[in-house]
């Protein structure tokens, strides 16, 4: 009765996001992170952005600004949390994300929210070693007309440690077809 009343403490405590009981430690360890939550891990730190979105569909002219983009590791090294600050003209945007490594679902997982979209998006992906790249997708809202908004989010990491992040929607704004909106090349501060 009572190992089964400190896996109950223990399971209410993880979920109210107090942590583990020191009594209950032994029994059920913290999880650590694994080789794929150390390939996130590797994006901490503060990156500058050159941003090219195409608000005229993905064969116009590209509108290039700057942005920086703040990663942070959290304690345990489970989960990457990003804060993105850029400004398109005279709109300031946020956006915020947390990324991590479902060893369960045994894929990438994460979410975003910025400043032009109602809407969270809910975020599962997959990592190429041989490219060294994250590719994500999930499904948002078009802030326009609030149709449903497939998203696909690729970020790739180059030889020299920078790397190119392209996003790509496809939805009722695109014609149904997958098209690029958005490409940031991060060059991380030293």
């Amino acid at each position: 009765m009572m190992n089964t009343f400190l896996r109950y403490l223990c399971l209410a405590a993880s979920a109210l996001g107090i942590g583990s009981i020191a009594l209950a430690q032994d029994e059920y360890p913290v999880p650590k992170p694994t080789a794929e939550h150390k390939i996130l891990a590797a994006e901490e730190g503060t990156w500058d952005a050159t941003i090219k979105s195409y608000p005229k569909g993905p064969d116009s002219e590209a509108m290039v600004t700057k942005g920086v983009e703040v990663n942070t590791v959290l304690p345990g090294g489970l989960w990457l949390a990003s804060v993105f600050n850029a400004d398109f003209g005279d709109m300031k945007f946020e956006g915020r994300g947390q990324y991590g490594y479902d060893s369960i679902q045994k894929k990438y997982v994460g979410t975003w929210v910025d400043s032009m979209s109602p809407s969270l998006t809910v975020l599962s992906g997959s990592y190429d070693a041989k490219t060294k790249t994250l590719t994500y997708t999930g499904d948002g809202v078009c802030p326009l007309d609030g149709s449903k908004l497939a998203q696909k989010m690729v970020s790739t990491t180059k030889d020299d440690g920078s790397r190119q992040f392209t996003l790509y929607m496809t939805g009722t704004q695109t014609g149904g077809k997958e098209a690029k909106v958005m490409q940031i090349e991060y060059t991380k501060r030293k």
